[in-house]
């Protein structure tokens, strides 16, 4: 039998079997599958899937399910990486900072960095004029914000399934 792997959540170690790791990668790829289908999948009883994953969602290794949309469809096509500078770097600009952005429709994910960027904005748009209007009206009108560098996205691929190393 394998070694059991560990997922790091907080302080606290979960200890993962080759059968949790596949419920993952079969969740991640189809998180509508039904207990009945993962179970046979997996060559458990329906009972004790339903308390595995539940134990991966109680753990915080789960920790949802979600929708994912097409911005085109929605009207927003052109689609856009900010690399954004803010200076000074303090904590008591870069709070609001990110609450303004995170609260922009626009705004699709927000990572804060390290390196000469300090945030990288995924955002969603109408057009290049309406790209350019949020970077002007929402990013360099700002007076903590020093750069903003923009990236067009052409075109977006999803990866495989995070499982963990090992």
């Amino acid at each position: 039998m394998e070694r059991p792997c560990y997922v790091r959540q907080m302080n606290d170690s979960v200890a993962l079997d080759p059968v949790d790791l596949e419920l993952l990668r079969l969740l991640q790829n189809d998180a509508r599958m039904t207990y009945r289908d993962l179970s046979a999948a997996v060559g458990v009883a329906p009972s004790t899937c339903l308390d595995r994953v539940t134990r991966l969602r109680r753990s915080g290794v789960i920790l949802g399910q979600e929708l994912r949309l097409d911005a085109s469809r929605l009207g927003r096509p052109l689609q856009a990486l900010l690399s954004v500078q803010v200076r000074p770097h303090r904590r008591e600009l870069v709070g609001p900072f990110v609450e303004r952005i995170r609260a922009l429709p626009e705004s699709r994910a927000l990572f804060h960095l390290a390196g000469p960027e300090d945030y990288l904005v995924h955002v969603a748009v109408t057009g290049t004029s309406d790209l350019q209007r949020l970077v002007l009206d929402e990013f360099t009108s700002r007076k903590e914000v020093a750069r903003v560098e923009t990236r067009l996205i052409f075109q977006r691929w999803e990866c495989g399934p995070l499982l963990p190393p090992g």
